[in-house]
């Protein structure tokens, strides 16, 4: 980032490849649709270009950018009117080549995806940054503009609900 403040264009290169794949699953998480996630990827890093001048030199990168994309997303959700997503893309990768094994593994990604997908917005969001992109939750309430107790209240009453709707697919070991 600093070759990039400093007027390094190849450094924006090697600056998109490292963040993008991470923010537009971000998107790709909290909003869906493919074509509305590459939208706001390249709002994101218009605004980052904007912004560059206003990056603190020493601070971590990440949290920065997911701050920019955190508003991008939520300046969308206000223009269109929307506090909730579906997310259209489904994952068409298996690992397992048994048939019947490929169909319990996406039978439980679906579930899975499903319970995401029916938290709040803002619980959504916090388990993404949280699980996907392994923030804190310091970094988390400074990329979302509140305070970090929030976070983990948050990512407390997500991850219980999670719990509760995905019960029955843990199986415990026995002690």
């Amino acid at each position: 980032m600093e070759a990039y403040v400093a007027g390094d264009a190849e450094a924006f290169q090697r600056l998109f490849r490292t963040l993008a794949p991470a923010i537009h699953a971000f998107f790709a998480r909290t909003v869906g649709r493919g074509a509305v996630a590459e939208d706001l990827l390249q709002t994101t890093f218009l605004k980052l270009h904007r912004a560059r001048g206003s990056w603190r030199r020493g601070a971590r990168l990440r949290p920065w950018a997911f701050t920019i994309a955190a508003r991008v997303r939520t300046d969308w959700l206000r223009r269109n009117g929307r506090e909730e997503l579906q997310d259209e893309a489904v994952s068409n990768s298996v690992a397992s080549c048994d048939p019947a094994a490929a169909v319990l593994a996406r039978e439980r990604s679906d579930r899975v995806r499903a319970a995401l997908e029916g938290l709040p917005g803002p619980q959504r969001v916090v388990v993404h940054l949280h699980r996907f992109e392994d923030m804190s939750f310091a970094e988390i309430g400074e990329v979302l503009g509140i305070s970090e107790s929030a976070a983990k209240l948050r990512a407390f009453r997500a991850y219980a609900e999670l719990r509760r709707l995905l019960a029955d697919l843990v199986t415990e070991e026995p002690a």
